[in-house]
């Protein structure tokens, strides 16, 4: 029985790791605020914007990025790659939520459309279709992510386009 439990375990592609993690510590402030620094960990550059992931369910993201020092440009406002890395990382969860175990995904273009300047505490909303079954031949997707400010205004549109192939095996 032990046995059967690690090969389960050992099979788990990252996508089904990122939904577990979430079912299991997304329920609470304290589990968020773990899942967050496991995030930050894993995926060191998004890290640096200090993401804050507020939901996650199949197909979709919501992740805040506190306006701080750090993530600003000489105007005071919110640095335009700093929205761009939030944008990314929005589509990229959303997409590996959608995801079957036998599939991955690589960014192959990026377009960002900044709307206005972005100032305080913003949210982006990434929302990918769920892919039903393994991927046969590649593919491309784009997945949107729409970055909002406290008031609701749209400050940033994000594209992202994602090359989705069969995992090698290993």
């Amino acid at each position: 029985m032990q046995q059967k439990k690690q090969i389960k375990e050992q099979s788990l592609a990252a996508e089904q790791r990122l939904t577990v993690l979430w079912r299991r510590l997304g329920g609470s402030s304290f589990g968020r605020w773990i899942f967050d620094h496991i995030l930050w960990y894993s995926v060191p550059y998004s890290g640096s914007i200090r993401p804050h992931v507020e939901i996650l369910s199949l197909g979709y993201v919501e992740v805040s990025m506190k306006d701080r020092r750090k993530v600003r440009n000489h105007l005071q406002c919110l640095h335009a790659i700093a929205l761009a890395n939030l944008g990314e990382l929005a589509s990229g969860l959303a997409m590996l939520s959608a995801l079957p175990v036998t599939t991955r995904a690589i960014v192959s273009h990026i377009e960002v459309e900044y709307i206005k300047k972005a100032y305080g505490t913003v949210t982006a909303t990434g929302i990918a279709k769920a892919v039903a079954s393994a991927v046969k031949k590649p593919v491309r997707v784009v997945v949107k992510a729409e970055i909002k400010n406290q008031q609701g205004e749209i400050v940033a549109i994000v594209h992202v386009m994602w090359h989705l192939s069969s995992k090698k095996r290993r």
